[in-house]
C-alpha cells in the first residue's frame, strides 16, 4: 500500500537561523600591558648566591673507575718528569698516594 504524502501543513517548521557573528576591527580589545618591575642590577646579587653556593656545596664522591684514572694520569705525569728512568711501580703508588691526599681535602 501507499503511504500518503505529508502535506506541507503536517511538516515541521524549521528553526530560525541565527546569523553569523561578525567580528569587527573595534571589537577586539587591545592587549593589556603588564608593568615590568625594576631589575636590581647583577652585581648585587652574584656575592649573596656564591656564599650559599659555598656553604652548601658537598664533596662529590667519585667512583673506582675515576680514581683509577686519576692515579694513571699522575703516574704517567711522575714517570714523564724523571724521564721513564725509573719504576713504574714506584710512579703509580706516589700517584695513588698524591691522590689520596687530594680526595681526602
Amino acid at each position: 500500500m501507499a503511504t500518503p504524502k505529508a502535506t506541507p501543513a503536517e511538516k515541521k517548521p524549521a528553526a530560525p537561523k541565527k546569523a553569523p557573528a561578525v567580528k569587527t576591527a573595534t571589537a577586539k580589545a587591545a592587549p593589556v600591558k603588564k608593568p615590568v618591575a625594576a631589575k636590581k642590577p647583577a652585581a648585587e646579587k652574584a656575592p649573596a648566591v656564591k656564599k650559599a653556593a659555598a656553604k652548601t656545596a658537598k664533596p662529590k664522591k667519585i667512583g673506582a673507575e675515576e680514581r683509577y684514572r686519576m692515579v694513571e694520569v699522575a703516574a704517567y705525569f711522575l714517570a714523564e718528569r724523571n724521564n721513564f728512568k725509573g719504576s713504574p711501580v714506584e710512579y703509580w703508588t706516589t700517584a695513588e698516594a698524591q691522590i689520596d691526599v687530594l680526595l681526602s681535602k
